[in-house]
C-alpha cells in the first residue's frame, strides 16, 4: 500500500495501535504453565474487542488467531497444548485488520531465567530491526534495509534467517513489494517511494541461516537449528523517514 492520504494513515495507525496493545497485553499475560493455546485466546478475545480480525486467520486459514513459537520453533507456530516453561523463547506475532486496513508486529520475549547469550541475541535482534528501520525512506533503495542488518549482524556474529522476509502491508496482509530482503542482496534495485507500507522484521540468529517448514504445514524450524529471534514493527515510508505504526497507545 502506498498512503497517499491523511485518512489512510490514520486508518493505519488505529490498526497498528490494536495489534501492538494486543501483543503487549499477551507478552505482560505469559507465564510459566500456560499453554500457548490459552495465551492465543487472549489475543483473540483483544482483537475481537477492538473490531479487528486475525489476519492469518482471514487470509491462510491458520488454525489460529496469532502465530505462538516457542524455541526451535521460529515463525508460524500453531497455538494449542504446549506448555511455556522456565527458559523459553516465545515469539508472538501479531497480524490484524479493521475497516480494510492491516498491519503485523512481532517479537521474542525471555522466560526467566534465560542464558545470558539469549538475553544478548533478543537485545540484538531488536536493534537489528531498528536498524532496517533507520533505512526506510522517500527515495532509499529497498535493498538498504537488508544490506543494514547485515553489516550489523556479522559485525556481531550472528547469521541471519534467508528466505523469511520483510514485505509491503496495508490493503492486505502480503502485497506490493511482496520480498523485502532483511539479508544482504546485490541484485534488487528498486526504489522506496513515498508513502509505502511495509514491515521491517529481521530473523536472528546464532547459526541458523534457514526457515524449514514442520509437518503440520506451518510451522518453521531454523537450518541448521540454533536460536532465532524476530523483532516487527510495520512502518510508512515519508520524506523524513519512517513513521512506525505498530505502537501502543
Amino acid at each position: 500500500m502506498t498512503i497517499t492520504k491523511q485518512d489512510e494513515l490514520d486508518g493505519m495507525k488505529a490498526i497498528g495501535r490494536i495489534v501492538a496493545n494486543t501483543i503487549q497485553t499477551m507478552a505482560k499475560a505469559m507465564e510459566v504453565g500456560m499453554t500457548t493455546g490459552e495465551l492465543d485466546e487472549i489475543g483473540r478475545k483483544l482483537l475481537e474487542r477492538e473490531g479487528a480480525v486475525s489476519a492469518p486467520k482471514s487470509t491462510y486459514d491458520f488454525p489460529g488467531a496469532t502465530c505462538i513459537s516457542v524455541n526451535e520453533e521460529i515463525a508460524h507456530g500453531i497455538p494449542g497444548n504446549r506448555v511455556i516453561a522456565p527458559g523459553d523463547l516465545v515469539n508472538i506475532d501479531v497480524s490484524a485488520s479493521r475497516n480494510g486496513y492491516f498491519a503485523d508486529t512481532g517479537a521474542t520475549y525471555r522466560v526467566p531465567p534465560v542464558r545470558a547469550s539469549l538475553d544478548r541475541l533478543c537485545r540484538d535482534g531488536k536493534r537489528a530491526m531498528q536498524v532496517g528501520i533507520a533505512q526506510v525512506g522517500t527515495g532509499k533503495p529497498l535493498a538498504g534495509i537488508g544490506n543494514a542488518i547485515g553489516r550489523f549482524a556479522s559485525q556481531r556474529g550472528y547469521t541471519l534467517i534467508r528466505n523469511l522476509a520483510s514485505h509491503g502491508v496495508g490493503r492486505s496482509l502480503h502485497e506490493y513489494p511482496e520480498e523485502v530482503a532483511t539479508w544482504p542482496t546485490r541484485h534488487d534495485k528498486r526504489r522506496i517511494n513515498k508513502g509505502l507500507v511495509l514491515t521491517v522484521e529481521p530473523f536472528l540468529s546464532t547459526g541458523g541461516t534457514w526457515a524449514a517448514e514442520g509437518d503440520d504445514g506451518w510451522t518453521l524450524y531454523s537450518e541448521p537449528r540454533a536460536p532465532v529471534v524476530q523483532y516487527e514493527h510495520t512502518v510508512v515510508a515519508t520524506d523524513r523517514g519512517a513513521i512506525v505504526i505498530t505502537l501502543p497507545g
